[in-house]
């Protein structure tokens, strides 16, 4: 079930409103003009991961109940079994399959992300984000170009990376499969 960008702009908007926050406010908070912002809401544009933790963060809901409309509602343990977590496809060919969309009141996000080798990417300025907490990325296969606050490094299966995702980050494949790895966001 692939969310989708209208029925998320919507929910996005209603809890913006319910939340008596404004267009402005919540521009400043994605790091967005109140222009590009209200394209998103509109549902005109796609939404990066980041986009949407800090609309979840300040709206103090869970992410998936953005994506999907649904509370989580299991507690104490879930499973989810190979291929069937929740898909988002985010920021251009990106994947993540959430991983515990449906365990309520998480510590943590935990995504398979796929990220797919672009060639434009591979003499580029590495696209940075931010969210408040902290993140912890394992690759399972391919290889990673990763970005933490200036600080370039490639990294292969079997590596991993903890960072402040406070900081700007960013990453991109640099092997012609792709890589796959495990993303864990920790709220801030």
């Amino acid at each position: 079930m692939e969310p989708n960008i209208a029925e998320v702009a919507e929910r996005i908007k209603a809890m913006r409103e319910m939340c008596d926050i404004s267009v402005e406010e919540m521009a400043e908070i994605v790091g967005k003009t109140p222009e590009e912002y209200a394209e998103y809401e509109s549902g005109r544009l796609d939404f990066s991961f980041t986009f949407l933790h800090k609309c979840a963060e300040k709206f103090g809901i869970d992410i998936v109940e953005l994506l999907t409309g649904e509370n989580p509602h299991l507690s104490g343990c879930t499973l989810v079994r190979k291929g069937k977590g929740l898909p988002i496809k985010r920021r251009i060919g990106f994947e993540y399959e959430h991983l515990a969309y449906n365990f309520k009141d998480k510590l943590s996000e935990t995504f398979l992300v796929k990220a797919p080798y672009i060639e434009e990417d591979q003499d580029a300025p590495i696209r940075v984000s931010t969210h408040e907490g902290q993140e912890f990325d394992y690759i399972l296969e391919g290889t990673l170009r990763f970005s933490h606050n200036g600080h370039v490094m490639d990294l292969g299966p079997g590596d991993s990376v903890y960072y402040d995702s406070g900081k700007p980050h960013g990453m991109y494949a640099t092997s012609k499969e792709g890589c796959r790895f495990i993303a864990v966001v920790m709220k801030g």
